[in-house]
């Protein structure tokens, strides 16, 4: 097996004065519930504020766009399909406090319950994972990176963006993820812990690349939602339906998102267990 490129994904601080004052009054509101039902205020004021109804050209343009090509790209550009194709194993390493290897295995969990065709799970065996997470202080998450990564990358990191969290992960020939790497400060308050948690494990099974001009994507810096949101339900759905493979280009994934798209509508549907209002939509899927 020839394992080829490493692709980092990268949470970087936004700065988000839009909405802010929605969000502020509506975490008031949501507080008391919130609690009841063990999630942050923070999140359901998020929550509450979610898109959740989207039209098929505005779910494939932001397909295009995050599942290929990659936020920093270390050699030539990829526009393929990367994916796992195996069970995806993932282990933690604790290395800070508060310790969050629960949090962390609730994730997988809402991940495996809201992706189809997904074997994701926990693991106690190192040799079987082929996610690894490693939980750190902030003040150890440059070093994390360096050890990860290499310091020639890490420097490339740090002169490019200055991350919060990051993920990466490295594949074969044929586009196929071997192993990952995700990267998690456990002191940076929980929202932030639970935004970077779901949007780094996200990327490190696929969807690596992040973009400034699809809105409704935890894959866009400038976006923050602390949970698994339907909009990018849509998209590791694609991404994993059976009939998108590795290696697959733009060109042949549109060829049968006509098929794909309506079983990922039907799946995110049922897997979030309350009425949503799609849009009538009549365009074809590319």
């Amino acid at each position: 097996m020839s394992i080829r490129a490493v692709m980092p994904g990268i949470r970087v601080s936004p700065t988000q004065a839009a909405g802010a004052a929605l969000i502020a009054a509506a975490t008031v509101i949501l507080g008391f519930v919130d609690a009841a039902r063990g999630e942050s205020a923070e999140i359901g004021a998020h929550r509450l504020a979610e898109r959740t109804s989207f039209d098929n050209d505005e779910i494939i343009g932001g397909f295009q766009k995050i599942a290929f090509g990659a936020e920093l790209q270390f050699g030539r550009r990829v526009e393929r399909i990367r994916k796992f194709d195996e069970p995806v194993r993932v282990f933690v390493i604790n290395r800070g406090t508060p310790d969050r290897r629960a949090e962390v295995g609730a994730v997988v969990a809402d991940v495996r319950a809201r992706v189809n065709h997904l074997d994701i799970a926990m693991t106690d065996d190192r040799a079987t994972a082929n996610v690894v997470v490693t939980l750190v202080h902030r003040r150890d998450l440059a070093r994390t990176i360096r050890a990860s990564f290499g310091a020639d990358r890490a420097r490339q990191i740090a002169r490019s963006l200055h991350p919060q969290c990051l993920s990466g992960f490295a594949k074969d020939r044929q586009y196929r993820i071997r192993r990952a790497a995700v990267i998690l400060p456990v002191d940076a308050g929980d929202f932030m812990f639970s935004d970077c948690a779901y949007e780094e494990l996200l990327q490190a099974l696929g969807p690596i690349n992040d973009d400034s001009t699809v809105p409704w994507t935890m894959f866009n810096d400038d976006v923050q939602m602390g949970f698994f949101d339907i909009f990018d339900q849509y998209l590791l759905n694609i991404l994993y339906d059976p009939r998108v493979r590795p290696g697959m280009t733009k060109d042949e994934v549109g060829k049968v998102l006509p098929d794909v798209l309506p079983a990922v509508r039907t799946w995110v549907s049922q897997a979030n267990r309350r009425p949503r209002v799609e849009s009538q939509d009549t365009s074809p899927a590319r």
